[in-house]
């Protein structure tokens, strides 16, 4: 029996579309592979400094990543080191002393507590002051000093990391 042209169009046509599609894996295994790389190469530049509602930190340029350091929160009413209230801000600026007492005492027992990283004897400890923006300078100093004196003189600030008006940081 003779076929009409429709029915040899329509055979042909089901023929194509019996055969199963290939699928390449070889090419989604190496977009996949490069994604991998590159989400774990990246990930890691990121560090992000947890704050408080309280703190509205001082914006700037720099480009200095933040290190795992000993974190000292400062904001208008209160001193707190790695999540501990030490002392009220009130009663610092008050006092006459160039040290704060229960700072001091503070910063002393973490050093004994940790052990000297290598190389960090020569250079001393490292701490991180997140300050508020509107904390007067003399409480500011007061710190640092105190810092200074119990051994933790790589004093870094925390600010608000601010983009230039290029989308390049100066």
């Amino acid at each position: 029996m003779k076929q009409s042209v429709r029915a040899k169009r329509m055979e042909r046509h089901h023929k194509r579309l019996s055969n199963q599609a290939k699928l390449s894996l070889v090419s989604l295994m190496d977009i996949f592979t490069i994604l991998v790389f590159f989400l774990m190469l990246n990930a890691s530049d990121v560090q992000v400094l947890q704050t408080h509602k309280s703190v509205q930190l001082p914006t700037s340029g720099a480009n200095t990543p933040a290190k795992e350091t000993l974190l000292l929160m400062v904001n208008n009413q209160q001193l707190v080191l790695q999540g501990q209230k030490l002392v009220d801000v009130d009663a610092v600026l008050a006092s006459g002393e160039d040290l704060i007492a229960p700072l001091m005492a503070e910063l002393t027992r973490h050093a004994q507590k940790t052990p000297v990283a290598e190389g960090e004897e020569q250079i001393g400890r490292q701490i991180t002051i997140m300050g508020d923006q509107a904390v007067p300078y003399a409480l500011l100093k007061k710190i640092m000093q105190t810092c200074a004196e119990a051994g933790y003189t790589e004093i870094a600030l925390a600010v608000e990391h601010k983009e230039a008006p290029g989308g390049v940081a100066p």
